[in-house]
């Protein structure tokens, strides 16, 4: 294992909740067995390349702050290469199965196509050495459409075709990648696949070449052997005002519309379902009940701004309240726990990298484990099953089994004039998953 960009961290340790060291996992026990699986396999952990070795805290304000030996000096792909040693590096020392990537977090984008396709090979052959001796997996890759101005008015909806085939060039690249490099699954953001003014946008033809575009790659996938599943990953506006993939609902539905729901899930972000005014839990729950939860981007918004903050997930009760989900629907479908969190401008110690992703681990075990126990808690059954019991027998279970007419239900209102008011217990309910969340 090298110790070139961080020789003083060494292999991250579970120690257990009383253990004072900030390099050193308290509650993350990988082998640790709840709800019949290890926390390895439940999560998938994976960390985010951009994020992580792209940005360096650089805001729309100013540049970057945490300032890493990788991103300086030599040509465009000696930079890439030491960058990609910084990487494995860590997640081999953190002890993460997996990570993420965008096509052009593992290189520069070239002056031209071709330039970028190459340097992309280059790059995929040495993440490929990189994997068979560290062990590192590929979750999932992705083609970044959003940053270069030529996107500026989308990638696959832009109105100019010339701009939708250098989009669908970019994502065959970064397929060929993923597949070269055994990702399990391939994702799809629409940062720019929407529209800021309906005066210049003509929304139906753009939402049905996204979904042209999406059975064009998900084709050229298949063709090449690829079996994981496509992710779709929504989120309401930021970049763009009004975004496609708005949330988990808007998503489903384009994917039923456009036949496209048997290939395609979601991969869901805390902070994308807080920008699009719902919780996280509503997100997942609303994946789930569409057969179509994928994969999670973890991190957390701040209450007090408005936008796409990013911050690595500690809030372990809203953590535990997902966790529930998860588990109900029988865990992820294919996908993982990815960090798409970034260290706040301020926070340049290089250990800090580290503490953020033992912390968002941590966080997520605990949740887990408290999911776990809720769930199998007999006061939290018997409330959510006396809450809908009336639909259990009688007149409620036909009408479930859809044997009841509406002039049914007005003869049985006509019967039983006077309702009770049954509790919601939200307040117990709360309390079970806090106790269970303190409890050691």
């Amino acid at each position: 294992m090298s110790d070139t960009y961080f020789p003083n961290v060494s292999p991250i340790a579970f120690e257990g909740a009383d253990t004072d060291n900030p390099l050193a996992f308290a509650f993350y026990e990988a082998d640790r067995v709840v709800a019949g699986r290890s926390m390895a396999e439940h999560f998938k952990f994976a960390v985010s390349y951009w994020h992580s070795f792209g940005q360096g805290g650089a805001d729309p304000f100013g540049g970057p702050t945490q300032l890493r030996s990788w991103h300086e000096g030599g040509d465009a792909q000696s930079r890439a290469r030491r960058k990609m040693d910084a990487a494995f590096e860590f997640f081999t020392k953190l002890g993460v199965p997996y990570y993420c990537f965008h096509d052009y977090d593992l290189v520069e984008e070239g002056a031209t196509l071709a330039e970028s396709n190459a340097r992309l090979a280059e790059a995929t052959a040495w993440a490929k050495e990189h994997q068979e001796d560290s062990g590192v997996k590929l979750l999932w890759g992705t083609a970044n459409l959003f940053s270069n101005p030529r996107y500026m008015n989308g990638a696959a909806t832009n109105p100019d075709f010339s701009v939708v085939a250098r989009a669908g060039a970019q994502v065959k690249s970064a397929i060929d990648a993923t597949i070269e490099l055994g990702g399990e699954n391939y994702v799809f953001w629409g940062g720019r696949e929407g529209y800021i003014s309906l005066l210049n946008t003509d929304m139906k033809r753009e939402q049905e070449h996204m979904a042209r575009f999406l059975g064009m790659a998900r084709d050229y996938a298949r063709a090449q052997g690829f079996k994981g599943c496509f992710f779709i990953e929504p989120k309401p506006m930021e970049p763009t005002k009004h975004q496609y993939d708005y949330d988990s609902a808007t998503v489903v539905g384009f994917l039923e519309r456009y036949g496209l729901a048997n290939d395609f899930k979601l991969n869901l972000e805390v902070n994308h379902a807080t920008l699009a005014g719902h919780s996280f839990e509503h997100e997942l729950q609303v994946a789930a009940d569409a057969g179509m939860l994928g994969s999670i981007d973890a991190n957390r918004g701040d209450e007090q701004n408005g936008w796409d903050t990013d911050q690595f997930p500690i809030n372990s009760f809203e953590l535990t309240q997902a966790m529930m989900v998860i588990l109900k629907a029988g865990g992820l479908a294919g996908g993982g726990v990815n960090f798409d969190a970034k260290l706040r401008r301020n926070s340049t110690s290089m250990d800090d990298l580290f503490i953020a992703h033992i912390a968002g681990m941590d966080a997520f075990a605990k949740a887990l484990v408290a999911a776990d126990r809720v769930l199998s808690s007999p006061d939290y059954q018997q409330i959510l099953q006396q809450r809908y019991s009336s639909f259990d027998q009688n007149e409620g279970k036909a009408f479930e089994d859809g044997q009841l007419q509406l002039e049914c239900l007005d003869e049985l209102a006509q019967e039983s004039p006077d309702l009770g008011r049954q509790s919601g217990k939200q307040e117990r309910l709360e309390q079970i998953v806090w106790r269970e969340l303190m409890r050691p």
